[in-house]
This record gives structure tokens, sequence and C-alpha cells, in this order.
């Protein structure tokens, strides 16, 4: 072998070499993914996962599978992401509250939302519908603004319990309105909506699911939303945002990664869950779960959790929630 030959040789090596890496990352996915709720199955995330699964299975080209960690706000989750690469091949889906809420009502976190995970896709925005039970006379909001003028104090609202978003919905609302209402905190919306449909309290903060059936029976009249704007789920009613500038406590529905993962599966998997929540039967299953689609940029979903944590510390802060 001559030195030409030799030369060539050792410069096709290196050139094999130099593209190794953009080639390797150009095969993601090249396995399955997993996505991983901190919550057990049923909830909204877990169903949002589910929805998501298939079709970005399909897109991807690989089989994505959910699985369910849920227990201490999040920190098995967190732990479960924490323990693998930041290879694109363990995602989180979660919601708001536990990278806004938890932190503030946690004093030892085992995780950090801004620093252990990075933003891939907001899958879309779960708002609260407000509903009064029948006995309380307003019709409309107007008419419950008034009411809770007319009587400080008189008129009580359930939760999903304290620190909640369905709480602090409530705060922020009540504060917004210059009005006072009793909280009463339970233990999740599951026994709070059935309280105030059999006149325990006036009324709740509760996900479309939970209620539309008793709003359907006549058994609870719907308000208002706490989304910024109305509701696909429900147009002919006013969101609290056109008589309270700003006001959104709908909670973001979102996929996460760990950090340091690649930003080229960060991008892929993100512009397939934009696309995929745009298809008119995804639109229709995650509507159905409570789940006005947006779908989103990395950077997006990003200033939408700085915004939806700066929210709710205010309403904390307003409630005078303390860590424990």
């Amino acid at each position: 072998m001559n030195r030409r030959t030799i030369a060539w040789s050792l410069l096709a090596y290196a050139a094999c070499f130099a593209a190794g890496p953009v080639a390797h990352a150009q095969t993601y996915p090249s396995r399955p993914i997993k996505l991983v709720v901190p919550y057990s199955a049923g909830g909204l995330p877990d169903t949002v996962a589910r929805v998501l699964s298939r079709p970005l299975g399909e897109a991807l080209g690989q089989s994505v599978f959910v699985e369910n960690k849920p227990g201490a706000g999040g920190a098995v989750a967190a732990a479960t992401l924490m323990q693998v690469p930041a290879d694109g091949y363990t995602l989180l889906v979660t919601d708001g509250p536990m990278l806004s809420i938890t932190p503030l009502l946690t004093k030892k976190m085992s995780y950090d939302a801004a620093t252990d995970f990075v933003p891939v896709s907001l899958v879309g925005k779960a708002p609260l519908f407000l509903v009064v039970n029948q006995s309380v006379k307003a019709n409309n909001l107007d008419e419950l603004i008034a009411l809770a003028k007319a009587k400080p104090g008189a008129l009580n609202y359930g939760s999903a319990g304290t620190g909640s978003i369905h709480h602090l919905t409530a705060e922020a609302m009540n504060a917004s309105f210059g009005i006072v209402m009793t909280h009463v905190p339970f233990k999740g919306s599951a026994n709070s909506v059935p309280a105030m449909i059999g006149g325990q309290v006036d009324m709740v903060f509760a996900s479309p699911p939970s209620l539309m059936g008793f709003v359907k029976s006549g058994q609870a009249r719907l308000l208002a939303t706490n989304s910024p704007t109305r509701s696909p789920l429900a147009p002919q009613m006013p969101a609290l945002a056109e008589k309270i500038p700003g006001f959104d406590f709908a909670f973001n529905v979102a996929v996460l990664a760990k950090k340091g993962t690649p930003n080229d599966a960060i991008a892929r998997v993100s512009n397939e869950i934009a696309k995929i929540v745009k298809r008119p039967d995804i639109i229709e299953q995650l509507r159905l779960a409570g789940v006005d689609p947006v779908g989103s940029t990395p950077e997006q979903l990003a200033e939408a959790l700085r915004s939806e944590k700066q929210r709710v510390t205010d309403a904390a802060a307003r409630a005078q929630l303390k860590a424990e």
C-alpha cells in the first residue's frame, strides 16, 4: 500500500468517525419510547399519555408505551427519569400542578422541576368549570358575584384539597372580585363534586368530565371557566378572563424530558405531537378527557410553565399556604 492509499484510507476513516454522532442522531428513535406518568391509571395525564401513545408511535416508527409511577407528589416518576440516560427514550407526561404547586407546598423536594427537566411540548390546557348547585340563587356569574358581595362569607365552595388548582383558582377569583367565600377542602374532585350536588357546598371548580353529566341533568348550573378564553368544551359559558383581564388557571398538560436530552430528539417528538393534536380524532378524544389541545414548541412550553408558576405562586401567597 503506497503513501497516497494510506492517506486516503485515514481520511475516509476520520470522515466516518466524525459523521458517527450525526448518523446516530438521525436514527432517533431506534427503539421503544416510554411515557412516564406521575399518577395512577385513569387520571388526566394518564389519559392524555394513552391518547398520544399510539399515534406518536406510528409517527416515530417505534412502540410508545405508558408506565404509571404514582406517589410522593411526582417524586417517584421524577426518580424514574433521573435514573435513565438523557436520550429521549423516557419522557414525562404530567400536569402543571406537579411542577408549580407541589414545590410550593413541599419543604424537601427530591427533584427540581426547573433544572431536572427540559420542555418538549404543551399537549393542551385543562380548564376547570365553575358550577353551583340548584339551590344557589345565581343564574350567571354577575348574579353570583352580587350574591357573594351582599353576604360576605355566607357562600362556600368545595375544592379537591388545600393547595389544589381548584382551591387556588377560587382564591384568585375571590381576590379579583373582592369577595369572600368559605373554603371547604375535600380529598379530590370525586368527593367535592358530589358534595356540591348534595348541597354540602354551594359551588366547586372542577374538570368538565366530572361535571357535565350533572349539568345536563339539571342538578348543577354552569357559570364560567377558568381558562383565558371560552372553552370549546362549553363555548356558551364566559371565561373569567372576560371580567378579570389575564385570568388563567387552566392548567398545562405537558411532555418533558430529562435535562441533557439531545435537541434533535426533543424537536422530533415536539413536532410530531404538534401535528397529532391537530387531528380531528385526537381533538375529540382529548376534549372528552377535558383537555383543549394546543401543541407547542419547547420554547412555548417553557413560557407557559413559567407563567403558570407565577400565577399559582401569587394565588398561594394570597391563600397563605405554607410548605409542609
